[in-house]
């Protein structure tokens, strides 16, 4: 005779445990309850960041397209961490300069990651010293000298 699941009125314990002992095997199950996600996320689970550029690098775009991405290194305050943001709209990389303090967020992605045509690059640019970006970008507002 093989193991049943038990049936009854004093069963519950034992369903909820047996049930939870086969939900470990279920990947998402197990990365929300250990929050491996929250663990790896240079932005530890907040949907922004301030941080300060620490140079302008541009990266390739993904097959079949062909161009060159124009992106920032940012040294998040919160925790030091170095992470690769996008400059989004047409020329908006020429108001970040280094040394300036940025604001990042999420670029989008499903599930958190890249998004596009842009390999590795998960943030993006979307305030420059206190100033928002399209705002510079469009010529409505200038950037504050320090």
């Amino acid at each position: 005779m093989g193991k049943k699941s038990p049936r009854g009125e004093f069963a519950a314990r034992t369903l909820r445990r047996r049930r939870l002992k086969f939900r470990w095997s279920d990947k998402f199950f197990k990365r929300r309850v250990l929050q491996l996600d929250r663990k790896a996320d240079p932005l530890e689970g907040s949907p922004q960041a301030k941080g300060i550029v620490l140079e302008k690098v541009s990266v390739e775009s993904k097959q079949p397209n062909s161009a060159v991405r124009k992106c920032v290194r940012v040294q998040l305050v919160k925790n030091g961490k170095v992470i690769t943001a996008f400059c989004p709209l047409d020329g908006a990389l020429n108001y970040v300069d280094e040394h300036d303090e940025v604001l990042v967020e999420g670029i989008g992605g499903s599930m958190g990651r890249a998004m596009g045509d842009i390999p590795g690059v998960r943030w993006k640019v979307f305030m420059v010293n206190g100033v928002s970006l399209k705002e510079l970008v469009y010529g409505r507002k200038e950037k504050p000298r320090r």
